[in-house]
């Protein structure tokens, strides 16, 4: 739990928080810390890790991604004016965004049925991760189509009620 605590903390500070006035690459870079939390709680708590923690590690992972260019795109001028390089370059940006946002979603949706395929969890789990996935996609798919602060606005707030949904499921519907 230690030397994971101490790579989240060294990756956070010494290359995540550099690369945001340098590079749009920082959104991946800081989803690695980002999602480590899990893996420094199951470490600490069995001191092993195993596939469960490194389900939560990929569920926060994937997570990361369309929860933050929500809020990138909400404040994409302020990033701006701040120097942070979120986002690339405007012609690029919109593509950026899609790719950002959808793309960890659809992966994240077959992750979260990763555990009801194998009968790990019950029809109520695979039932309830598909249909919040679902939600959180529509509200994805609705911003990479029409790009406004108003959809990114409610993609962050479906990223927001996701996890605690997700970790309800997950805490109920487990075998």
């Amino acid at each position: 739990a230690s030397a994971i605590a101490l790579f989240t903390l060294s990756s956070y500070l010494l290359i995540y928080t550099p690369l945001k006035r340098k590079s749009p690459a920082c959104t991946l870079v800081g989803a690695i810390p980002g999602a480590m939390p899990p893996l420094i709680g199951w470490a600490g708590a069995s001191g092993h890790l195993s596939s469960e923690a490194w389900l939560l590690y990929g569920i926060l992972f994937l997570w990361q991604f369309p929860h933050f260019m929500a809020i990138a795109w909400m404040y994409r001028d302020d990033y701006q004016r701040a120097g942070y390089r979120v986002l690339p370059v405007a012609e690029r940006r919109g593509t950026f965004v899609n790719w950002m946002t959808v793309l960890p979603l659809l992966v994240l949706i077959l992750l979260t049925l990763f555990t009801a395929f194998f009968g790990h969890a019950d029809v109520i789990y695979a039932f309830g991760t598909l249909f919040v996935g679902s939600i959180f996609l529509y509200h994805g798919s609705v911003l990479a189509l029409q790009k406004s602060n108003q959809h990114a606005k409610r993609l962050l707030l479906a990223s927001i009620a996701y996890l605690p949904i997700m970790f309800a499921l997950l805490i109920t519907g487990s075998k």
